[in-house]
């Protein structure tokens, strides 16, 4: 068991799994000793920094760009994509953001406008459509947003060949027991009980 909480003055160690589960209803941890719950509980007090970090580092990247959360998700598309030597067109951006056609039109249309993307004729398919990041908005992504996101790079390089397939594991597997695809929940379903 962890410490007992909370004392006066002291403010809530908000992830704890005492203090989140006091009855064990969600978590069986009668076989867990004490220190593993408390490594348990930094672990999810770091992935609540993490999460923190990548908010902050969002919210920063919007507003420096002037920028909506859809419209960066395209961008950083666009860039990739022509990173890899591919052209992009307005239907595999509408799929890797999951909106509508219309709504890829709006969105294109206005980042055109704002002069962070060109259209044009594609080369090899007169009929479509082929995208592509302005130099300028290249630029200004690659040196902000793009030059902090790389810092990611450097806390994963610092980690062993071991350590970094530990760290590959258990984010998958958290990525996998997150997953609400399935909870009846999470895609408007009544509550069980109800």
């Amino acid at each position: 068991m962890s410490e007992s909480w909370p004392r006066s003055g002291d403010a809530p160690r908000i992830y704890d799994v005492d203090a989140n589960d006091p009855d064990s209803r969600l978590i069986d941890r009668s076989s867990m000793d004490a220190d593993s719950m408390r490594q348990i509980g930094e672990i999810m007090a770091a992935l609540h920094a993490l999460r923190t970090a990548e908010e902050r580092l969002s919210e920063a990247s919007l507003a420096y760009m002037k920028l909506g959360r859809n419209d960066m998700r395209a961008i950083h598309f666009l860039i990739v994509t022509g990173n890899s030597g591919a052209i992009a067109t307005p239907g595999q951006v509408a799929a890797h953001l999951s909106i509508s056609t219309a709504s890829t039109t709006k969105l294109l249309d206005r980042l055109e406008r704002a002069g962070h993307i060109t259209r044009s004729t594609h080369p090899d398919d007169r009929r479509a459509i082929a995208l592509a990041v302005t130099p300028s908005t290249r630029e200004a992504a690659i040196e902000t947003v793009g030059r902090q996101q790389a810092k990611r790079f450097h806390a994963a390089a610092r980690l062993t060949p071991s350590e970094r397939e530990v760290v590959a594991r258990f984010i998958t597997d958290m990525a996998r027991e997150l997953d609400v695809s399935g909870e009846a929940w999470a895609s408007g379903g009544a509550p069980e009980g109800t």
